[in-house]
C-alpha cells in the first residue's frame, strides 16, 4: 500500500524540483527526502523522478501519481480539517430530538443563543414522545434530546440526562365553572366533570389517568387531542376540564379559560436534557447543554414572575 506521507514528499519534491528544497519545506533532513522517495518508488515498482540538466521532474508514472496525490491528499486535508472543527465544537452537525411542548417554547431560544455563538454547526430537531425519542437516543440517531418523566416512570438506562425544571400540570377550567372560584381546588373535586386530554398512547395522558385514579375515581373522558392549543379550545367552549403542562400554556391565547393549582400538590413532570452513554463527548452537545440550562432558569424565573 502506497504510504499517505511519502506521497507528500513526492509532490513536494516535484513542486520544488529538489531535494533539498523539498527537505527544507517540510523540515526533513535530504537523507529522508532521498529514503522517503526510493521507498515510495520500490511500492510503486516503477521510477516516479528523474533528473535532467534543469534539475528533477516526475517521470510519466510520477505525474499520474502526483496528480492523484493531489485530490488524496486534498480530501484528507478536508477530513482533518473538519474533525479539528467538530472537536473543537465549530463545526459538524448537531442532531436534536425534543417532546413537542419544549420544542415551541424552551427549544427555539436555546438554538437562537448557540447559532448566535457557532454558527458552522449545522443543527437538526426531530420531534416526538419521550418513549419515541429515548430508544433513538440510545442507539445514537441522535446526540442531544430533550425529554420528560413522571414520578414512578423512568426511559431506561443508557443515556445521561441532566435535570433542568419541573414542569407542574394546571388545571383549566371554563370560565363560569362552578369551582372556578373554589379557594382551593383538589382532583377529587372534579370527580363529576368531563375531561379532556391527550391521546390514550402519550405518556401526559397515561399520567393523568393514574393520577384520578389515585383520587379515587376514572376520568370521563369526552374528547381527545394531541394538540394543547385544541385543548384549551375546547375547554373554553365548555366540553370538559383538562390537565396541562405549564409548557403548553401560551400566555398570547385569548381562550376564555380559567388557569388553577391543584391542592396540595397537582401532577408535574420533571423535563430533563439527555445525552447518549455516560459522557457528553461531542463538543457541540456540551455547548447546548450548557445553553440549555441557561434557557431553563429563566424559563423558571419567567414562570414564576408570570
Amino acid at each position: 500500500m502506497l504510504s499517505v506521507q511519502r506521497l507528500r514528499v513526492l509532490r513536494e519534491v516535484a513542486a520544488q524540483e529538489s531535494f533539498s528544497e523539498a527537505a527544507n519545506t517540510l523540515n526533513y533532513t535530504q537523507s529522508a527526502v532521498s529514503q522517503a522517495i526510493a521507498r515510495l518508488e520500490a511500492e510503486a515498482g516503477v521510477a516516479l523522478l528523474e533528473r535532467d540538466r534543469r534539475g528533477i521532474k516526475p517521470t510519466s508514472a510520477g505525474r499520474k501519481l502526483i496528480a492523484r496525490a493531489g485530490r488524496i491528499l486534498g480530501e484528507l486535508d478536508a477530513a482533518e480539517a473538519e474533525l479539528e472543527a467538530i472537536a473543537g465544537g465549530s463545526g459538524g452537525e448537531l442532531r436534536m430530538a425534543s417532546f413537542p411542548t419544549a420544542g415551541a417554547t424552551l427549544m427555539p431560544l436555546a438554538v437562537a443563543s448557540f447559532r448566535s455563538a457557532h454558527p458552522d454547526v449545522t443543527l437538526s430537531m426531530a420531534e416526538g414522545e419521550p418513549e419515541e425519542i429515548a430508544p433513538r437516543l440510545r442507539e445514537g440517531e441522535f446526540d442531544l434530546a430533550l425529554l420528560f418523566e413522571f414520578d414512578g416512570t423512568k426511559l431506561g438506562l443508557g443515556t445521561r440526562t441532566i435535570p433542568l425544571f419541573e414542569d407542574p400540570m394546571r388545571l383549566a377550567l371554563p370560565k363560569g365553572h362552578r369551582l372556578a372560584a373554589k379557594e382551593e381546588l383538589t382532583l377529587e373535586d372534579l370527580s363529576d366533570d368531563a375531561w379532556i386530554q391527550t391521546s390514550e398512547a402519550s405518556a401526559c395522558a397515561r399520567h393523568v389517568v393514574r393520577s384520578c385514579r389515585a383520587a379515587g375515581f376514572e376520568p370521563r373522558v369526552s374528547f381527545e387531542s394531541d394538540d394543547y392549543l385544541t385543548v384549551q379550545g375546547l375547554v373554553a367552549s365548555g366540553v370538559g376540564v383538562a390537565l396541562i403542562p405549564q409548557l403548553a400554556l401560551s400566555p398570547t391565547l385569548s381562550y376564555d379559560i380559567t388557569i388553577r393549582e391543584l391542592h396540595p400538590r397537582g401532577p408535574a413532570r420533571r423535563v430533563l436534557a439527555a445525552t447518549p452513554g455516560a459522557t457528553t463527548s461531542l463538543p457541540a452537545a456540551a455547548a447546548m447543554l450548557d445553553i440549555l440550562q441557561v434557557s431553563a432558569g429563566r424559563y423558571r424565573a419567567d414562570a414564576l414572575a408570570a
